[in-house]
């Protein structure tokens, strides 16, 4: 089972928008995805709720207790993790994963908010003997602004990968609205945003996202 998980202890860096695009993709190519959304808020399982009844199933769990069962014949399970979350909490949640994805925006305080909570990650004990492997995502991004070159040289600066830039468009509230992902809009309407999706998804499909 491919288990990816979407963590940032800092809020509104959307995670939660991570989470079920990432979903909506594996869901589009076939394979049995669930979320298990341990924010108490229940955002994911929300956009699961809005979710049409034609569409791929993609299977909710609650895990805001901390616990959960994943169903049986699930092929990527994706983690939708709180903010605020550290030490044996944080280290509990990435025992979980095999690939970590951390989304950062464009602002100073995120990206101070970020480096702190990689620095804290780089010292759990299964990241620390790379046996889950992360990457950062720059996320609403406004091209060409002084800030997003801020936050290129802030990236470049960490120790792991910047695997994405990902664009601040309406697209992604208007598949939110309707409970479904960018990959299963229109392609006309979402391909600049698709190709943006495509450096992610080809490292997490690569054996790079994946510890040996």
């Amino acid at each position: 089972m491919r288990t990816i998980m979407v963590i940032n202890a800092k809020g509104g860096c959307g995670k939660t928008t991570l989470a079920t695009n990432l979903a909506g993709f594996y869901s589009a190519k076939g394979n049995s995805v669930c979320i298990a959304d341990f924010d108490p808020q229940g955002s994911s399982l929300d956009w699961l709720k809005a979710r049409p009844d034609d569409r791929n199933e993609i299977i909710g769990i609650d895990a805001s207790n901390g616990t959960f069962r994943t169903p049986k014949n699930i092929d990527t399970l994706i983690l939708d993790v709180p903010a605020v979350v550290h030490g044996k909490v944080l280290t509990s949640l990435v025992r979980r994963a095999q690939s970590l994805v951390i989304p950062v925006m464009p602002s100073p305080i995120d990206m101070r908010a970020a480096a702190h909570f990689i620095e804290e990650l780089l010292l759990v004990g299964k990241v620390n003997r790379d046996e889950v492997k992360l990457a950062v995502v720059a996320n609403r991004v406004k091209e060409n602004t002084l800030i997003f070159h801020t936050l290129e040289k802030f990236l470049k600066r960490l120790k792991i990968p910047k695997i994405a830039t990902l664009r601040d468009t309406q697209n992604y509230i208007r598949a939110a609205e309707r409970g479904l992902s960018i990959f299963e809009m229109a392609p006309s309407a979402v391909q600049q945003d698709l190709d943006q999706w495509r450096s992610l998804t080809r490292w997490l499909n690569s054996k790079r996202s994946i510890a040996e």
